[in-house]
């Protein structure tokens, strides 16, 4: 029995034409996410060096990424679709009604292109970058931990992630604890009993402000040298049952700033009770009105 090598030849050349499409289709496919794959191993490597060289903020790179991660998908299933003859008919056709489809097409990915735009103009005027901390609506606190094409992460402090997309973030008035400057002062109230010493009870505030470990002294040399004092206690209110004082205590961050204020509040509560400054709690003074007549009184 001899070998046909042409036949063999056939058979295999009429297997390619008919799997073709297919294999053309899986190839595409193939070397898309093969790209998307050395995207990510060069994106992690880059973002590496980068903490490695303590530059923190990866709003820029991060941001650019999901961008070239999402033009690699784009394009890879645009060709793969584009090498399907029927799709590809299906694709010229429409293109025939190119007006209509553009009006689709604008009504469909007007919310999507809105929050990719925005995305933009955060990278671009940063008013918050990952890693800052941020109150949005007064009430969503959180440190920013990724900005991509449509939504910004936010982790919050019992480590759930608040997902919202751009276009809404970014027409949201809110507070950004580290936008260019991390340091952070905290208003240290306590309110004290009308008899109580005031002088003693500043002076015991004022130094356990001065002793915490996260409490940093602002003073400019000008402020050192007129003697103006480290740590400044006022009282800000005379209130019903109390006398309010404020102590500003400033911290070097925002978590550092937390930690010293709830110290802080203990700290002084235990100096007041041993030094014998009382914090009151509220006191009303109820009194009853009879309506009745004065044979009813006597009768009761």
């Amino acid at each position: 029995m001899t070998f046909n090598f042409d036949a063999v030849l056939e058979f295999w050349n009429g297997i390619m034409d008919e799997f073709a499409l297919t294999l053309t289709v899986i190839a595409i496919l193939v070397l898309t996410i093969f790209a998307q794959w050395l995207l990510k191993r060069a994106f992690n490597r880059f973002e590496e060096s980068r903490v490695h060289d303590e530059i923190e903020d990866p709003t820029n790179y991060r941001f650019l990424y999901y961008a070239l991660l999402a033009l690699i998908y784009i394009t890879g299933i645009s060709f793969a679709i584009w090498n399907i003859p029927s799709l590809k008919h299906i694709a010229q056709s429409m293109l025939a009604s190119a007006g209509i489809l553009a009006i689709v097409i604008g009504f469909a990915s007007q919310q999507a292109l809105g929050n990719i735009i925005s995305g933009v103009f955060i990278v671009i005027f940063k008013p918050y970058r990952i890693n800052d901390r941020i109150t949005v609506q007064e009430r969503l606190r959180g440190i920013v931990e990724d900005i991509n094409l449509r939504h910004t992460i936010i982790r919050d402090f019992e480590n759930q992630r608040i997902i919202i997309p751009n276009s809404i973030i970014s027409n949201e008035i809110l507070v950004n604890s580290n936008y260019t400057d991390d340091k952070l002062c905290k208003f240290i109230e306590v309110g004290i009993c009308y008899s109580s010493d005031i002088d003693k009870a500043k002076a015991i505030m004022s130094e356990e402000v001065q002793n915490h470990p996260f409490n940093i002294d602002v003073r400019t040399e000008e402020d050192i040298a007129n003697e103006m004092p480290r740590v400044t206690v006022r009282v800000v209110i005379l209130a019903e049952s109390s006398v309010n004082l404020r102590a500003w205590a400033w911290a070097e961050d925002p978590a550092k700033a937390f930690a010293m204020e709830c110290d802080l509040l203990e700290s002084i509560k235990k100096r007041f009770d041993k030094e014998g400054v009382v914090i009151p709690f509220p006191q009303r003074t109820i009194s009853y009105l009879h309506e009745g007549s004065p044979e009813d009184e006597k009768a009761n």
